[in-house]
């Protein structure tokens, strides 16, 4: 096998911080990766061999018997290493819905790595690399082991998780094409894994999920404890007033006290995250004072008086 230099690669040198290396990796996976290039056999394989490299160089252990042995080591036991041997693949479709998770491992916010006694799984996540929207469509990768057992972090809404919902997960196992239903149970949180049987699928192997729940710009969940920004008017925040907003089970009227300021909280008991036990965390209210646009002639005097009598 022809001796590879995965430093070349990557553009970095030994002496490289496994930072720099991810730094380095990241910027060209993005630039070769198939899904931003499907006319390109050559990113293609690009995209493989960088792959290749920052799974060697990001690993202490592998790094170490590369630097003394090079890149005919077989890293996982033997010589000739060839991860497309061991079920490394990549996703490609047309939809903009495959975006949403091809990037997870490497960017830390799906799948983990696991060992080879208990399976291994290779995905990613563009969103990692892009802001992109949710969906209820999401692609994952894996890579099979000896084990039959599949792994990788499944993403969903605090509103999905507190209702429930059933997601739909493209799955690519051993360049095989599947799509299976995951039902999400009602009050699930965050790091619960959920057991999906392959043979419901006519895949070789079980797939456990685990599930993370994504924040939102005004919505937050920590524990089962809801935080919730509600934008308020000057004039409100000045005199006080009730404001009507939603809430997972409808709306309620909440009241606004006098001389609000920025930043403070209004904490409504039970009204939060229900888990699976049915414990109920609180809502927490976080104000915004949000100035008026477009204001009338007449709400502009009023806002001058107010300035000349200040």
């Amino acid at each position: 096998m022809e001796y590879k230099d995965y430093y070349k690669i990557l553009g970095v040198d030994k002496d490289s911080s496994p930072k720099e290396i991810k730094s380095a990796f990241r910027k060209l996976a993005k630039k070769y990766h198939p899904d931003l290039n499907p006319n390109d056999p050559k990113a293609q394989e690009k995209f493989k061999e960088i792959n290749e490299a920052y799974e060697v160089l990001s690993d202490k252990d592998k790094k170490a018997k590369y630097d003394a042995f090079g890149s005919n080591y077989d890293f996982s036991g033997g010589y000739n290493f060839d991860p497309s041997a061991y079920g490394y693949t990549y996703t490609t479709g047309g939809s903009s819905e495959d975006f949403s998770d091809f990037f997870d491992m490497i960017f830390g916010s799906n799948a983990r790595r696991a060992s080879s006694a208990k399976g291994s799984k290779f995905s990613f996540n563009l969103d990692d690399l892009f802001s992109g929207r949710n969906s209820n469509r999401t692609n994952h990768n894996y890579a099979k082991a000896d084990s039959p057992k599949y792994e990788s972090e499944l993403s969903i809404s605090i509103e999905d998780a507190y209702k429930g919902v059933d997601k739909k997960v493209g799955l690519s196992i051993n360049g095989k094409q599947k799509e299976i239903n995951v039902k999400i149970p009602r009050g699930i949180t965050r790091g619960k894994k959920i057991k999906v049987k392959g043979s419901k699928f006519d895949l070789p192997g079980d797939v456990l999920f685990k599930i993370n729940i994504n924040d939102s710009d005004n919505l937050r969940l920590k524990g089962i404890d809801i935080y919730k920004n509600v934008e308020v008017r000057p004039w409100t925040a000045l005199l006080g007033g009730e404001k009507t907003i939603d809430t997972f089970e409808g709306k309620i009227k909440i009241k606004i006290p006098k001389n609000l300021s920025p930043g403070k909280k209004l904490r409504i008991p039970a009204k939060g995250f229900k888990d699976m036990k049915n414990n109920k965390g609180d809502l927490y209210i976080e104000f915004t004072i949000a100035n008026p646009t477009n204001l009338t002639k007449e709400q502009l005097e009023l806002y001058k008086k107010l300035e000349e009598i200040s």
